[in-house]
């Protein structure tokens, strides 16, 4: 129930009526019982510095930010995180005593399935926000690192040279992986992403960029396989980042790893199973950067993960 006391937060974006956010962070505030609300919130780019104004006027906690104003609100931020500069966009802003702050929680997200305890998993619960080991016959949903948790000897080949990249970049370093790999299609623009890595707050020096004809070559060492381009998106699901050629050379047991979370699976992450590879969809990064969102705003490590997670699935149809 919104009150006179309701605490707000919400999601910006233009356009925003599409977003998950809502569903998902209500999900989990309905389920604590704390006096918040999540709203989308439509903000042109124009208007994006009027906004911060207004927000903190209203007294806004915090918010989420989707395109296309990730990078535009570096400037206008009195903080961001170091993940957040080397990344080159926030996706969260909080409010301190010296203004509105950002960081970036897309890191987190990634990360969440790979560092996935191997043991059993627990009953569930807030005390307990990893993701859950799916039983080999549930849909592909999370997984563990091939070999357990030590990524030192591990390769990491990653799809696009985008944004997105640029986050699981970061979460490939942080894993430790002995060689990051990243393809794309234009040579000026990869050298330009592996120099923006090398003078970086957060410098990745096991970099090295290819374009897509080498992709065959990289595919049979790869260990982690991580597609950040648009290909395979709805409503184009019959699409693969891979063709089924070059996929052929992935190792069984290695994970594939596809951002994108409808359809859900993708044709690339079926692809992908058919050959022996561990699948992860791109709907445990979303619940997992959002958790990690709230954990700031709210001030909690008592986050329902569970609870996120399944408001998702039941949004998009898929129980």
């Amino acid at each position: 129930m919104i009150k006179g006391t309701t605490k707000l937060l919400g999601v910006i974006g233009h356009p925003i009526a599409h977003s998950l956010s809502p569903a998902m962070h209500n999900a989990a505030i309905a389920h604590l019982g704390v006096d918040f609300v999540y709203l989308p919130l439509p903000v042109k780019p124009q208007d994006l510095k009027a906004a911060l104004v207004g927000f903190g006027a209203i007294d806004l906690r915090g918010f989420s930010i989707t395109i296309p104003h990730k990078q535009a609100i570096l400037p206008l931020l009195a903080d961001v995180s170091p993940i957040a500069r080397a990344i080159g966009a926030v996706n969260t802003v909080y409010r301190t005593d010296k203004g509105w702050c950002g960081t970036n929680t897309d890191v987190e997200g990634f990360l969440a399935p790979l560092q996935t305890s191997p043991t059993p998993p627990c009953s569930g619960g807030a005390e307990d926000d990893r993701p859950a080991l799916e039983s080999s016959d549930s849909p592909l949903y999370q997984a563990t690192a091939r070999g357990g948790s030590d990524w030192s000897q591990k390769v990491a080949v990653i799809l696009g040279n985008g944004g997105a990249a640029r986050a699981v970049v970061a979460g490939c370093a942080q894993l430790g992986c002995a060689e990051i790999h990243v393809v794309g299609r234009n040579a000026q623009n990869l050298a330009e992403f592996h120099d923006s890595w090398v003078t970086s707050p957060m410098p990745v020096q096991n970099l090295q960029v290819h374009t897509w004809d080498n992709l065959s070559m990289l595919m049979s060492q790869a260990d982690l396989l991580v597609n950040t381009t648009p290909v395979g998106m709805y409503p184009h699901g019959e699409k693969s980042p891979v063709s089924a050629v070059a996929l052929d050379r992935i190792s069984a047991g290695a994970i594939v790893y596809d951002l994108i979370y409808t359809p859900n699976p993708t044709q690339f992450l079926k692809d992908a199973q058919l050959r022996g590879a561990r699948a992860i969809d791109g709907l445990e990064m979303l619940v997992q950067q959002g958790a990690a969102a709230l954990k700031i705003w709210l001030d909690t490590e008592s986050v329902p993960v569970d609870v996120m997670r399944q408001a998702l699935r039941e949004h998009l149809g898929l129980d």
